[in-house]
């Protein structure tokens, strides 16, 4: 499993190993975030016997082949992430995403693998897709070198795994959170600076509305999708993982507050480039084909969430 330190590609290899299963992890530690914490999330599943890690780059493709056998599945969660720095580093998230996509399936070609789960995006639907984003839509304008990559690698995969006999499920995230986010995504990030009395930065007008979606429902997504692929057909199938409800900016801001116990301190500021006004999550293939259906309510995992951060930062409010 690629990203294995991660956010979300952590709690995947927990629960792999709750459920019985071995576990190989590959991590870079890129140093966009810091490497205490993705140490950290890795803490729990260093104590068992059937996970070993190696520390590489998905772009060395001797480190990938030695890891795999025909019988792997690959779980490919690596990916250089977030919207705003991919527009000042196009040329570092096209090498990471897109080529180190490509290592991945060739290692897999090599090696004879027929299983394999991409870890895609919802930005991918960029802002001219009709709510709630299906799909089968085109998504052929992203808004973001980030989203552009991540496309990029689905259509990469489509076209190679017929070829190479591979079983591919593509999944678009929808706004993951939970405990270990990112510390720059909005959630975490607002709530760090709550905790702390600090001011929030709000950009656009405040009615711009995500589906978010907690994390235990992406592992429990992504762990229906590896065991779909045992019986699937070759080639790649795309499937939504959200949260079933879409978010204002404003409403996120208020719940979080609320679950914190403070009154925030707001600023605002114009909307980024890159970021999309709005996501929606249409569920019905997931639900159909995968099972799929979140069971976390939104203020439910804030909850959960506020919970993990006043564990990390200490505050007391």
């Amino acid at each position: 499993m690629t990203g294995a330190a991660g956010f979300i590609g952590s709690h995947v290899v927990e629960s792999l190993l709750e459920r019985g299963d071995e576990v190989i992890g590959i991590d870079n530690f890129d140093p966009f975030y810091s490497r205490e914490l993705k140490e950290g999330n890795l803490t729990g599943a260093r104590r068992h016997s059937r996970f070993t890690f190696f520390e590489g780059d998905i772009g060395d493709l001797s480190l990938l082949r030695s890891a795999l056998t025909s019988e792997t599945v690959i779980l490919h969660l690596a990916a250089k992430a977030g919207v705003r720095p991919s527009i000042a580093d196009p040329v570092g998230y096209a090498r990471a995403n897109v080529l180190g996509t490509a290592t991945v399936v060739e290692a897999a070609r090599q090696a004879g693998v027929r299983r394999m789960v991409l870890a895609s995006s919802s930005s991918v639907y960029g802002n001219d897709t009709p709510s709630p984003f299906r799909e089968d839509a085109s998504a052929l304008h992203p808004v973001s070198p980030y989203a552009a990559t991540k496309r990029g690698a689905e259509l990469l995969l489509m076209s190679v795994a017929p070829l190479i006999d591979l079983r591919v499920a593509a999944l678009r995230y929808f706004t993951v959170f939970g405990p270990r986010q990112r510390p720059d995504l909005a959630i975490h990030s607002f709530a760090r600076r709550m905790l702390a009395g600090e001011a929030i930065t709000l950009f656009g007008t405040g009615s711009e509305a995500r589906d978010y979606t907690y994390c235990a429902d992406i592992v429990a997504g992504t762990l229906a999708a590896m065991d779909w692929t045992a019986t699937a057909p070759a080639g790649v199938e795309v499937f939504n993982l959200g949260g079933n409800r879409s978010i204002a900016l404003r409403e996120l801001v208020e719940s979080l507050a609320a679950a914190i116990g403070v009154v925030p301190k707001i600023m605002w500021a114009p909307m980024q480039p890159g970021d999309v006004n709005f996501t929606s999550a249409d569920l019905s293939k997931s639900l159909r084909v995968l099972g799929y259906s979140p069971a976390t309510s939104f203020e439910e995992g804030i909850d959960r969430f506020v919970e993990w951060c006043r564990g990390v930062y200490g505050h007391q409010h």
